[in-house]
């Protein structure tokens, strides 16, 4: 069974790494920028589309209010990207946001944080697939039939890519993320010089479309709530932006310099591509309706529930490079894979938090270790449960979906930027150099600006967002934060629990007597054995018990037990009820309850087989009475051992494997030891 999992674990995530191999899995920038930016890089394939819906309520004539909200879009990332880069300096240690916010403002605020990191990174994965599908599904009928479906293959797939590890996914995704953003750039150049050198008339297949508007004329605070909510979902492009600041020591030396150096690269290619987009669509008469099938109108008749709405970029790619020529097929191909890709974000993002706030006993340890890769793959593996599970239930649609995003992104944007203003304020009070405390006041003034700023989108994005399904996002941070307070309570109740105390006690003071039992069914090998064992162990007393569930075997016992002449009293239990777990434990609390300050030792034989399907046929009350004895007080409990004859062949099989060359090992030659190894095996 080892060697049938195994075969297919190396096939699918590769072979294990030492943990000496972790600074060779480190990212130079250009790898690190498709790793951590894909997000806000691909966001502009379906930001500016949710601007436009947004502003299709009032109308096409709203559309002419685009170019100011993308201004406004602008503005704000590149607020963050600054307030990012003193971060990434400030807190190299990869804790981000989450490090931020609990060193400067407390741990209920860092706990704030790392809640609305933890959902925002789960809404990254279920946008991103769910759009990528859907734009895959322009080309490809089949795709957008099954959305559902295709989305979560895509993140098992994902997942797996994940798995292999940080660098190698890396590779994967470089390439698609460059095509992209290259297609987008081409595409945006090769569109002004249409429009502006030849003069031609670019037309989306949408341009001669009109928008039915559901609330027409708008004005005075009507209109400004609408802006707002066009701006509020325009500021998906900003989402994973934070992820660099988590991801610092992924990066190669010097680490926080080239954190920051992505950070700028990535903040103008986004905003580029935003901008290019926008203007590319108002140019070519993209038209789009939150309810295209009624309020998109074609010649004046509704188009109906079959007309299948395209994105912008799609649209735009059509009018740019002609629908269907081979521009048009490219970039919407590195479109559906980007945005596919882009969920490679969260799967850094997550699984690193994760692990450090397991390491603070925020939740279970098991997400602080590395896997065989040395990826965090247990928080990998949660992370896609989770994503999984929502598109489920969303059935995969992004718009939907959208409505929910971008709320825990903000709060952890505001928290870290308030906890940088401290930051600074607390190391001005120390710092007496004039250049550094220069350079201390423009970054406190570039976080405080962020602070402010981020914190107003956010309570747009609350007002504007919260009926659309925002309360969602709040109510996942609101679980989160119990689930990990509560967690964090239970260790530190365990911890005070199993602390030594100053001065012997009780509870580890030595036991005045062991009395030691031996579970006995039969006389055979493993009770012999395990009466062997029991003798060595000196006890002050030692029997051996046996449970009357059949009174035929139980005489059997005795007149055994008599004619071998065995030493050790048989003591048996009655049991009118045909039980072996109650009568045993009641048993042994009455040993207890009449020396209270004595130990008892119970010594079980059982049998180690071969094969996962023996174990169903052996050792379950064994199971059973051990699961009971770990709830009683002063009791010890040991498993004695007999092998089947099937263990030894799992013994061989285990053997043969350990020999077993994997797939490629030959040609790769074997892995070379550590100095230190070589140096002890010659000795």
């Amino acid at each position: 069974m080892s060697k049938l999992t195994d075969v297919p674990k190396r096939i699918l995530i590769g072979r294990a790494l030492r943990s000496d191999k972790l600074g060779e899995t480190l990212l130079p920038k250009r790898i690190a920028l498709p790793v951590f930016a894909s997000d806000p890089l691909s966001s502009v394939a379906y930001a500016p589309g949710e601007v436009l819906l947004v502003l299709s309520v009032a109308g096409v004539s709203a559309y002419h209010f685009s170019p100011w909200i993308a201004l406004a879009v602008v503005v704000l990332m590149f607020t963050v990207v600054a307030s990012y880069r003193q971060n990434v300096h400030a807190y190299p240690s990869g804790g981000g946001d989450y490090e931020v916010a609990t060193t400067n403002l407390g741990p209920k605020a860092g706990l704030t944080v790392a809640s609305a990191l933890l959902v925002d990174y789960v809404l990254t994965v279920a946008v991103s697939i769910s759009s990528g599908v859907e734009n895959l599904g322009s080309a490809i009928p089949f795709v957008v039939e099954h959305k559902t479906f295709c989305a979560i293959a895509m993140i098992l797939l994902l997942t797996v890519m994940n798995l292999r590890g940080v660098r190698e996914s890396g590779k994967l995704f470089a390439i698609p993320t460059y095509v992209f953003v290259l297609g987008v750039f081409a595409m945006i150049l090769w569109g002004a010089f249409r429009g502006l050198v030849l003069g031609d008339a670019m037309k989306a297949p949408t341009a001669d479309y009109t928008v039915h508007a559901e609330q027409g004329g708008l004005a005075g605070f009507a209109l400004v709530f609408l802006l707002l909510r066009a701006f509020s979902s325009g500021c998906a492009a900003l989402t994973g932006v934070e992820a660099i600041s988590n991801g610092v020591p992924a990066f190669r030396k010097p680490k926080s310099k080239n954190a920051a150096t992505t950070l700028a690269l990535m903040g103008g290619l986004a905003v580029t591509m935003f901008c290019g987009i926008i203007v590319l669509a108002m140019t070519t008469g993209v038209k789009m309706a939150e309810k295209p099938a009624t309020d998109l109108l074609h010649n004046g008749h509704p188009v109906g529930s079959g007309y299948t709405q395209n994105p912008v970029i799609s649209q735009v790619a059509a009018a740019v490079f002609g629908d269907g020529t081979l521009p048009f097929v490219i970039l919407a191909a590195a479109t559906a894979l980007v945005l596919f890709l882009a969920a490679n974000t969260a799967y850094n993002g997550f699984p690193l938090l994760g692990s450090i706030l397991a390491q603070d006993r925020y939740l279970p340890r098991q997400l602080h270790t590395r896997g065989d890769r040395l990826a965090f793959s247990n928080g990998i593996v949660l992370l896609a449960g989770a994503a999984a599970i929502l598109v489920y239930i969303y059935g995969a649609d992004s718009t939907r979906l959208i409505q929910l995003y971008i709320v825990g992104v903000f709060v952890s944007f505001t928290l870290s930027q308030i906890g940088m203003v401290r930051h600074w304020n607390r190391h001005l009070t120390t710092e007496k150099d004039q250049a550094k405390r220069r350079r201390m006041h423009r970054s406190r003034a570039i976080n405080a600006f962020g602070a402010t700023f981020t914190g107003l989108v956010l309570v747009v994005v609350l007002v504007t967002k919260f009926s659309h399904g925002a309360w969602v996002a709040l109510l996942g941070m609101v679980i989160f934060y119990v689930t990990m307070t509560a967690i964090r309570k239970h260790y530190d109740r365990v911890a005070d629990e199993i602390a030594a105390a100053d001065s012997p006690d009780d509870e580890i003071a030595r036991p005045s007597r062991v009395h030691s039992i031996v579970l006995v069914s039969k006389v055979h090998k493993p009770t012999l054995r395990a009466l062997n064992y029991a003798k060595l162990m000196r006890s002050d007393s030692l029997e051996a018990v046996s449970v009357d569930v059949d009174p035929a075997d139980t005489k059997a016992l005795r007149a055994e037990w008599e004619s071998r002449g065995i030493e050790v009293p048989l003591k048996v239990l009655a049991s009118p009820y045909r039980e072996i777990t109650r009568p045993f434990i009641e048993y042994v609390k009455s040993l207890r309850k009449e020396s209270p300050r004595d130990v008892v030792s119970v010594f079980i034989p059982e049998y180690v087989v071969g094969h996962w399907y023996e174990h169903l046929l052996h050792n379950q009350s064994a199971l059973r009475l051990k699961g009971r004895l770990l709830f009683t007080p002063g009791v010890m409990v040991t498993s004695v051992p007999w092998q089947l004859d099937s263990s030894e062949a799992a013994k061989v099989r285990a053997r043969k494997h350990a020999e077993w060359n994997a797939p490629g090992s030959v040609r790769r030659g074997p892995v070379a030891q550590p100095k230190k190894e070589k140096a002890a095996t010659k000795k």
